[in-house]
């Protein structure tokens, strides 16, 4: 192999992988904390307390699955009473609207072709609420998506840690479809390593967790205090979180309330919604990525968190996308003669011991998540152990979704919702 390529491929991936192991080394931490609290219902003392909450739902052409949700909140053990249901019919070309009015929510529907997306819907919900509602004095705002399901104690348990100080408060987030295929399944996992290996211990050392898309709960104060829904970029979500953790709130999080949500099946689905959040991701780091590197030089609040927040958001994407560039520049010229044609070889062998690397990873990762959540993995036991080993591959598939991201205009797309299940069925 011609000197220069090798020793200059072997050096590069090797200082590669070696950053990605100090940025990240963190969460060897995470992991041994999340061991050690693995079902520890303990670690929040108790309070009886009930909140009077909103469950704000945007939907659109979710007739299928909408009913089956508001049917898990009304089976919920917590006082009925202290719950009302609120959705936005968002754009609906079928029945949602229908369906949620008979299933006993009140629907407002909402039509604007020009502002769209979820972020869009909320602010229109809240400022209903405000505008209509304001005698009922709602202590929080529960956020969820039309497709999901309610374990019938989550309100309760998530109750309890709101009921601890956090203004924001996220939950576990489980899946109505794992056993459907690898790409069903390479979803769920991931969010379940997001719950148990990053949001838990986060918790455990009193940093600052993060939501994702949904299953959520918001203090009124903080809508109150904003003026509604601020957040509009493709991934209102991470967004959100990290305008809390800049403006020095404590998102926590409640491993005992669990809710269920569908997957995208195909991969064409798959691929739109990812490469929305890629898209996000940029976003975020072009609007908040200087404000979060300066405030980890800050002690004042939640620094670490916004080192975790920025680790969350920029190196990984970047630094892949930056060692798939090189590799594949000097691959190209060995190819086309530029390098020693007898490169080939040991040049397709280093990039294939990088791939080989980030498999074992990303395996590693899968069978700890799913070997720890077994029990709470609705699915026959050969698929979860396939599914482990298939895992790396959907993790994989996010390098081109990234890749594109960079360049592409890249606008919300509805993903269809059609397992039909309820609460009962799932578990």
């Amino acid at each position: 192999m011609d000197s220069f390529v090798s020793s200059f491929l072997q050096h590069f991936n090797m200082v590669t992988f070696l950053v990605f192991l100090l940025l990240y080394s963190y969460q060897f931490i995470y992991m041994l904390v999340a061991f050690k609290s693995k079902r520890d219902k303990k670690y929040l003392p108790k309070d009886a307390r009930l909140n009077k909450y909103a469950v704000i739902i945007a939907a659109r052409n979710e007739e299928l699955v909408i009913g089956e949700l508001i049917k898990s909140i009304r089976k919920q053990n917590y006082p009925q009473e202290y719950v009302d249901i609120f959705v936005i019919a968002d754009n609906c070309t079928d029945k949602t609207a229908d369906v949620a009015k008979r299933a006993g929510a009140i629907v407002r529907e909402r039509f604007n072709n020009h502002k769209i997306g979820k972020g869009y819907a909320l602010d229109f919900m809240f400022k209903i609420i405000n505008n209509e509602f304001s005698s009922k004095k709602y202590d929080g705002y529960f956020i969820f998506d039309a497709d999901n399901l309610l374990d019938e104690n989550y309100i309760l348990n998530m109750n309890q840690t709101f009921n601890q100080g956090y203004q924001v408060v996220t939950s576990y987030r489980n899946s109505k479809n794992f056993d459907q295929n690898w790409i069903t399944a390479g979803y769920a996992l991931w969010f379940l390593h997001e719950a148990e290996y990053l949001n838990l211990p986060r918790m455990k050392l009193n940093a600052s967790c993060a939501v994702s898309g949904t299953g959520f709960l918001v203090h009124s104060d903080i809508i109150k205090k904003n003026g509604g829904w601020i957040h509009h970029l493709l991934t209102e979500d991470i967004e959100f979180s990290i305008f809390q953790i800049l403006n020095g709130v404590k998102i926590g999080y409640c491993s005992e309330a669990v809710f269920y949500d569908e997957q995208p099946v195909t991969f064409k689905h798959s691929w739109h919604q990812r490469l929305r959040w890629a898209k996000g991701f940029y976003q975020v780091l072009s609007n908040y990525g200087k404000d979060l590197m300066r405030c980890i030089f800050n002690r004042k609040h939640n620094s670490f968190s916004c080192f975790d927040m920025t680790m969350t958001i920029m190196p990984a994407m970047i630094l892949t996308n930056f060692s798939i560039l090189v590799n594949g520049l000097f691959y190209i010229a060995v190819l086309i003669g530029i390098f020693e044609k007898e490169s080939i070889g040991d040049t397709t062998l280093l990039m294939l011991q990088s791939i080989g690397m980030y498999y074992s990873i990303m395996l590693f990762m899968a069978l700890m998540t799913t070997i720890t959540e077994w029990n709470r993995i609705h699915c026959a036991g050969w698929k979860k152990i396939v599914y482990s080993f298939t895992f790396p591959f959907f993790m994989m598939t996010y390098i081109p979704i990234s890749i594109v991201a960079l360049f592409k205009e890249v606008e919300w797309k509805q993903i269809p919702h059609t397992v039909v299940k309820s609460i009962d069925e799932v578990q």
